[in-house]
């Protein structure tokens, strides 16, 4: 059990990656009000992202092009681009994400003047 402390400890990365997640998601579990729903989706958003950019970096990397004149390749020696890209991705996922949600979220508003959850639910039921 120490030695798992003791190995979390030297990652304070995945630390605050853990921290960011659990804090976002208890965010969207536990507020009923719908713009507080979708900052607890941003922060669990964004800590995945943080995850995918803490995690890829490589001490002493360079890019990964391949020089004609030397033949043996080290792949030791390069950082691996995939996380770089799939973290382009999120970004543009995130943001995307966040704008249809606001929409929907001020289309709600708009229609029942409440953002709560439970007070929305109760409307819907109401006109069903």
């Amino acid at each position: 059990m120490l030695e798992l402390l003791q190995d979390w400890l030297q990652r304070p990365n995945f630390i605050v990656f853990v921290i960011l997640f659990l804090w976002g998601f208890y965010i969207m579990m536990v507020h009923p009000n719908l713009v507080k729903k979708l900052i607890g989706l941003y922060i669990l958003q964004t800590s995945v992202i943080f995850f995918l950019v803490a995690f890829s970096a490589k001490q002493g990397a360079t890019v990964p092009v391949i020089e004609t004149d030397s033949l043996p390749v080290d792949a030791l020696r390069y950082a691996n681009p995939l996380p770089h890209v799939l973290t382009v991705t999120a970004i543009v996922v995130q943001v995307a994400t966040l704008g249809v949600s606001l929409a929907l979220v001020s289309a709600a508003y708009r229609s029942f003047g409440s953002l709560d959850e439970n007070e929305l639910l109760e409307e819907v039921e109401r006109a069903a």
